[in-house]
Order: structure tokens, then C-alpha cells, then sequence
């Protein structure tokens, strides 16, 4: 791999692609990496550069095509690891992870498709392993926060949590921006997702035919609509990927470490009854259309008519991305006590609480762009710490014992523990 890049932006000419190569040029600079970006045309690969990247010398450029097999594989080989900006990944991310393995490079995305990063587990673990190859999906917004944060928790807690329960806070320090917040690829994404939901738990005992023993208490959901201590609003459970990967990730410390694992709920914070209501709402035409062709065909012609507003065909307004905000709160129980063996099961209740919390500012892209370089150089200057020497892996997995909690700091993403408590 020496004479290799040691990053190529596949995708870069996208919407998330072009924050990728945005903060790239700077946070590449500054670690004396090179980088490279990919993508079928050369006329809108150039412009990508001369915008966002006209401070590096030479930025080499790649054209590589979804349909093209072979031209993958020479975009492949030309890097150390691939941050694959291409979506919806249903449709084009599996071609990519094949012909990373096949030409032994490594691999970060966005995604945030439940179903899709569940097959390519299925589909290429082993593979990967045997390449000495690490893919790691979900290293943006979905699901870096989240998986982190549950890691930080578990370190903080000096004991033994049964259970963490996730609010999710975003907003806006100003209200006055109009226009979408999203882009339409998050939305195409969304919808297909939602078409192939039923495939969630089929992926899931495949992947998984031994279940886990059950662990108790159980950590029972709370009501669709309710209040809680430690997050002002309406929390509602929130059906992203989060939850799914963090169980990933907790099978993943059990199965490897004999870590007792950490029962997960997310939840998202409302404002008002208005706010749950609209939610409602998008969401049941968003489950009932996403069943049929024709429904499925009304949501992508008409975003912003299903999503009340919040994505259209335009690309979202920049100001109002640096104007949002987000916070993670985590709310960990169990016991002050470690025991021996993970199946071990304690006699008395849980009798400590934490409360931690993960924070930053413009979640959707300029974040996520910096994740996903973060997770890269991580993987390229950190394998001795990321386990198993390759594999299809969560972020949590991956990262839990590397610096990139440290890094994400550094990058004025907040880790903090709000306040640990003993009943």
C-alpha cells in the first residue's frame, strides 16, 4: 500500500461529498496526508477541486463509475481507504465493498441504511477478515454519536450498566432561514428503507442464530408519547438506525470481550404536542406509502410535500446547517458492581444511574464530513487497536478502544458526563 493515496472520496461530487472533500483539504493538510476524489465526470470532479480544495497542490482525480467493475477496481487500487460518498446504498454500495476486498482497501460511508449494513455483514465479514480488510459503515450523523457516546458511557460508568436510554435534542439558534434541511439522497434513502423494513429481522437472525441470554431487568419502552428527567420536551421513539447498530455493537463486546451487553432504547425530543402531531402525521404516510410502488413513487416525486418541508430536490440552505445544533443524552443504569462472568445475574437492583451527553453543530454534513475523515485516519493509523485485523465492524466496535473519542473533541464535538449518581 505504500505508493497509495491514503484517502480517495468516492462520491465527490454529491452533496455530502463535496463537505468531504471541504474539510479534507484542511484536516488532510494538517496530517500530511494525500487525498484523491472519484467520480464519473471529470468536468464536475475539477469544479470540486477548484472550490473546496484549491488550496492543495495536487489532487489527484479518478474516474470511476458504479456500472463499471473495472473502473472501480482502479479506483480502488489507488487508495488506502475509500470514504464512499454514493448513495442511496441499497442500490450502490454493495459493488463498492466487493471491490474494496478484492483489492484489499479499506472502507468508511455514511449510510444510515439498517438493511443494507446488516447484509454486507452477512454478505462479506469474512471475506473482509481474510483480506485483512476493515469495513466500517455509519461513520457520519448516523450513527458516530450515538456509538461513541454509548462507548464513553460504559467507560465513565465504573460498574456495570443493564440498560441506556438515548434522547435525541436537535435545533436552531435561529429561525429566521428558510428551506430544506436535508438533501434529497437522505430522503431516497429513507423511503427505501422504509419499503424493506420487514427484512430487519430476517438480516438479523441470520446474522445472529444463537440469541443472546436474557439479561434482566428488562428495559421495557417507554409510551409513545411522554416525559422524561433528563431531557426537556416530548420524546417519541425515533426508528433511525442508531438503536440497531448500537445492538451490533453490543453483541459485538459480548461475543468478543464477554462484555455484559447494554439494552438500548432511542428516543428523539419534540417541542410541543404540534410537533408530535406533524410527526405522526409524515410518519404514517411515510410507512403506508412506502409500501407499494406508487406510494413509493409520490414520496420521491414530492419530498417536501411528505417531509413538511424539511427536504426537497433543492439542496439544503448552508446558513441554516451552521445554525443547527444537536445534543445526545444518555441516561445508563446498573450496578456499582462488576461481576465475574457476564451471565452472571445480580441479585439486587440496578443501584447506580449516569447521565452523559454528546454534543456539536451542523449534524447533517459539516459533521459528518468530519466524522467520516476521523473514522479513515483512525483505521489508518490505529489498527493495532481495531480488532479482529479486518472485518465488516460498527463504529463502536471499531473505535471503542482507539483515540477517536479524543479526535471528535479536538473537532469541538462534546463528550461529557453531566452527572454520575448512586441511588
Amino acid at each position: 500500500m505504500a505508493d497509495r493515496l491514503d484517502i480517495v472520496i468516492f462520491g465527490a461530487t454529491g452533496y455530502t461529498g463535496k463537505y468531504v472533500v471541504k474539510n479534507a483539504s484542511q484536516m488532510c493538510k494538517d496530517r500530511k496526508m494525500k487525498f484523491g476524489i472519484a467520480g464519473r465526470r471529470k468536468e464536475a470532479l475539477d469544479a470540486v477541486v477548484k472550490e473546496f480544495a484549491s488550496n492543495i497542490e495536487d489532487v489527484p482525480i479518478i474516474l470511476a463509475d458504479i456500472k463499471d467493475e473495472e473502473s472501480l477496481k482502479k479506483m480502488t487500487e489507488r487508495a488506502k481507504i475509500l470514504i464512499n460518498c454514493c448513495g442511496p446504498y441499497r442500490f450502490y454500495g454493495e459493488p463498492v465493498i466487493k471491490t474494496c476486498i478484492a483489492t484489499r482497501t479499506h472502507y468508511v460511508d455514511v449510510t444510515g441504511e439498517e438493511q443494507f449494513m446488516m447484509e454486507m455483514q452477512l454478505k462479506y465479514n469474512e471475506a473482509a477478515k481474510e483480506a485483512g480488510v476493515y469495513i466500517v459503515n455509519a461513520c457520519g450523523f448516523d450513527c458516530i454519536p450515538s456509538e461513541l457516546g454509548i462507548i464513553f458511557t460504559q467507560q465513565k460508568f465504573e460498574g456495570e450498566i443493564n440498560a441506556i436510554e438515548i434522547f435525541m435534542n436537535m435545533w436552531r439558534s435561529t429561525t429566521d432561514k428558510k428551506g430544506p434541511v436535508l438533501n434529497y439522497a437522505t430522503w431516497e434513502s429513507v423511503v427505501h428503507s422504509l419499503a424493506h423494513k420487514e427484512e430487519v429481522q430476517a438480516l438479523r437472525t441470520k446474522l445472529y442464530p444463537v440469541k443472546l441470554p436474557e439479561f434482566t431487568p428488562k428495559l421495557k419502552s417507554r409510551s409513545v408519547l411522554h416525559r422524561s428527567n433528563v431531557s426537556e420536551g416530548w420524546p417519541i421513539p425515533f426508528p433511525s438506525a442508531d438503536r440497531s447498530v448500537a445492538l451490533r455493537t453490543q453483541r459485538f463486546l459480548y461475543d468478543n470481550y464477554k462484555e455484559r451487553p447494554a439494552q438500548v432504547k432511542v428516543y428523539v425530543k419534540l417541542k410541543s404536542f404540534f410537533e408530535f402531531l406533524v410527526m405522526a402525521i409524515v410518519g404514517t404516510l411515510l410507512l403506508v406509502l412506502s409500501r407499494t410502488a406508487c406510494g413509493r413513487n409520490l414520496l420521491l416525486k414530492y419530498p417536501a410535500l411528505f417531509s413538511y418541508g424539511f427536504i426537497s430536490h433543492e439542496n439544503p440552505n448552508p446558513e441554516m446547517q451552521k445554525s443547527t445544533h444537536f445534543s445526545l443524552t444518555f441516561e445508563a443504569s446498573g450496578w456499582t458492581e462488576k461481576l465475574s462472568e457476564p451471565t452472571d445475574e445480580h441479585t439486587d437492583p440496578p443501584n447506580k444511574k449516569i447521565i452523559t451527553k454528546v454534543s456539536g453543530d451542523s449534524p447533517a454534513y459539516e459533521m459528518t464530513s468530519i466524522t467520516a475523515i476521523l473514522s479513515a485516519t483512525t483505521i489508518l493509523n490505529e489498527t493495532d487497536k481495531i480488532p479482529n485485523n479486518g472485518g465488516v465492524l460498527t463504529p463502536g466496535a471499531a473505535f471503542g478502544k482507539t483515540s477517536l473519542i479524543e479526535q471528535l473533541i479536538k473537532h469541538n464535538i462534546k463528550f461529557e458526563v453531566i452527572s454520575p449518581i448512586e441511588k
